[in-house]
């Protein structure tokens, strides 16, 4: 296996020393990593979630040997983090959350520089080089100083270090920050691409982006993994509840009229006369819902079922 976490801890806090007045200092200790155990084989695209301070980035950075655990062990491509650290960084290309660029340096000149870190010969670099620009599509942008590129186009820069020395593993920290539309689509499929001989773990708020790449999911919460499976799998377990969505001609004057409806447990107001509504398990509201709107002479202009989506399985598992 390409990632091998086991048992993985990562405490702040704790002991600082003591007060002049001779009273102990100790701060109390946070652990923003507990205990945690996760697996991603080769040629496997996951998708890491959580909500912001949930311990993704403590995760990753262990991962790639930035940050040392306080407990556990982590092995990357068969190399433990701490015994083989530059076997691990040899093997990783890494794009953390804030992607950190030298902005006076051109963009081709700087990926020169960092293939020079990895020890790539000047004249597989200058092909390397060439290749990732391609890739990444940095084509209009190769001869610019970093600091003139827009916040997306130094992402692709970031992912183009990342892929620069052919690691077997890539770990992206929120990769598509500050992507537009037409560049989300692009870094998609090469992140789909690259996946195909890789392993690729990366972190991102945006869940049509996992919905869209990822073999896996992996969702943490508060330090601790609370699901870990194919989407499908995901969607399965979580579908205790059933969501319609109900639109009507114009907003409704009385909405509390839908909570009447045998069953409901929730109606969440959209937009445009839109309403989202709850029930619980295996209670179809549909007919329901119709007879309601003829019985009230309410307009109803659409009414679905809701698939069990991975915001709304996020929110479950992380509220």
């Amino acid at each position: 296996m390409s990632i091998r976490v086991q048992n993985l801890t990562k405490e702040y806090g704790g002991s600082s020393g003591r007060k002049s007045s001779g009273q102990s200092s100790d701060r109390a200790v946070q652990k923003a990593v507990d205990h945690i155990s996760l697996t991603v084989q080769p040629g496997e695209i996951v998708g890491f979630l959580g909500p912001n301070g949930a311990g993704k980035s403590t995760t990753m950075k262990i991962t790639t040997g930035y940050l040392p655990p306080t407990d556990g062990t982590v092995e990357v491509n068969g190399f433990d983090i701490l015994t083989h650290p530059m076997d691990v960084r040899r093997s990783v290309g890494y794009l953390p959350e804030h992607n950190p660029l030298y902005l006076d340096l051109y963009v081709k000149e700087y990926l020169r520089f960092a293939g020079s870190l990895h020890g790539i010969k000047s004249r597989e670099l200058s092909q390397r080089i060439t290749d990732m620009i391609e890739l990444v599509g940095l084509g209009r942008e190769q001869h610019k100083r970093i600091g003139q590129l827009s916040k997306g186009y130094r992402q692709r820069v970031g992912l183009a270090q990342a892929l620069l020395h052919n690691p077997p593993v890539l770990i992206l920290d929120e990769p598509t920050t500050g992507l537009d539309p037409n560049q989300l689509a692009e870094i998609r499929q090469v992140i789909r691409n690259v996946g195909r001989d890789k392993t690729v773990l990366f972190s991102t708020h945006i869940m049509q982006e996992v919905e869209a790449i990822c073999d896996r999911v992996v969702i943490i919460n508060r330090g601790r993994i609370v699901a870990d499976g194919p989407l499908s799998q995901l969607r399965s377990a979580s579908a205790g509840a059933i969501v319609v969505v109900a639109e009507f001609e114009g907003a409704l004057p009385n909405p509390e009229l839908l909570t009447s409806v045998p069953g409901v447990e929730q109606v969440e107001p959209l937009e445009h006369g839109q309403y989202r509504i709850t029930a619980g398990t295996d209670i179809d509201l549909r007919g329901a819902i119709f007879r309601l709107a003829a019985d009230h002479n309410l307009t109803l202009v659409g009414l679905r079922q809701q698939e069990n989506s991975l915001e709304t399985i996020f929110k479950e598992l992380t509220k």
